[in-house]
């Protein structure tokens, strides 16, 4: 039994993480529900779930309910989490508290959406926290000092930039542009040049394979299936590392337009502050072959990625968990807590 744990949650676009306060990490699962139309029965969360994206009968339905790192459909999302949370809790008297982490430009609308979705799901109380912020804890940064420090958080639905010191985020950009758009301009790509339509699933596996950013990985290719857009019938076409180059060009020009934005608006002595420490990268996203590279031939700032980047966010929420007495419900700014060293 779970006796009113405090629990956190990553709810990103394409995965859900979660956390249990001193047990650390205890799921990892595909943000997708399968529900029956017509009787709206949960069929399947998670990895079950997404073996239907794209293979549903009329009457069954795979749903992804994040979009861009916020909750699109209020009643799946909450679905989704109540599913979750009771693969990981099971039974308890009391409910958990939940920690969830939250794009850095989350409107008021969109987080009373989170909101109400964990409240409705079981939590008994809830607390938000920016992703930028859970990422930099969970890269083992130390934000509380009064020095400047970037953390750029690449996702599966959005891009979060952030400017920390003193535990506050000082500047920050989210922009609609991660995981999901690469995979899409990837489609586009393919569909322009080889006149082929290929799913999103294909296209997470090229990108995942050959993805690359930035010139000097080693030229390889992949044979990918799709369907021919003259005759409909399938075709098999290779692929090549080049031209991944290619189709990412556009989405990595405007995650390097957010953090040039974000630099302009920043403190000079932070830039200052920036430009020893570095910027450090997390997230899925970040993991394209040759993304550090790209941003710092861009910045002309030291960039890494940060080790185990997929996990940053949830392993800083799991360490902020042991902070929950001292944060208000609902409060996204990590600085509006108590200070903690």
């Amino acid at each position: 039994m779970l006796f009113g744990k405090d629990i956190g949650v990553d709810l990103g676009t394409s995965t859900v993480r979660i956390c249990i306060r001193d047990k650390g990490i205890v799921l990892r699962e595909p943000a997708v529900i399968a529900v029956d139309r017509v009787s709206g029965r949960v069929l399947s969360v998670g990895a079950e779930a997404q073996k239907m994206l794209g293979r549903t009968p009329v009457n069954l339905a795979a749903i992804r309910p994040m979009r861009d790192g916020v909750v699109s459909d209020f009643e799946m999302a909450e679905r989704l989490l109540r599913e979750l949370l009771r693969k990981v809790s099971g039974f308890s008297l009391l409910k958990p508290r939940l920690l969830i982490s939250v794009p850095s430009g989350i409107t008021e609308v969109e987080e009373r959406a989170v909101m109400e979705a964990a409240l409705q799901a079981g939590a008994r109380r809830v607390f938000l926290l920016e992703e930028p912020v859970a990422a930099a804890l969970g890269a083992g940064l130390s934000i509380s000092e009064p020095k400047g420090k970037m953390v750029i958080d690449i996702g599966g639905g959005a891009t979060d930039i952030a400017v920390l010191s003193l535990s506050g985020v000082v500047e920050s950009a989210s922009i609609r542009l991660a995981g999901d758009r690469f995979n899409e301009a990837l489609i586009r790509y393919v569909r322009r040049k080889h006149n082929i339509l290929i799913g999103d699933r294909t296209a997470e596996e090229v990108k995942l394979q050959l993805g690359c950013v930035y010139p000097g990985q080693e030229s390889r290719s992949l044979e990918v299936k799709g369907r021919c857009l003259l005759t409909g019938l399938p075709k098999l076409f290779p692929i090549h590392t080049e031209e991944m180059l290619e189709a990412f060009d556009e989405s990595c020009e405007g995650i390097l337009d957010a953090i040039r934005d974000v630099l302009e608006r920043t403190p000079p002595e932070l830039v200052s502050d920036i430009s020893e420490t570095g910027i450090t990268l997390t997230g899925g996203g970040s993991q394209l072959w040759g993304m550090d590279k790209l941003i710092e031939s861009r910045t002309r700032i030291p960039t890494q990625l940060a080790d185990d980047g997929h996990e940053c966010v949830i392993s800083g929420l799991e360490r902020a968990l042991n902070w929950l007495d001292d944060m208000q419900d609902g409060a996204v700014h990590f600085s509006r807590r108590k200070q903690m060293s």
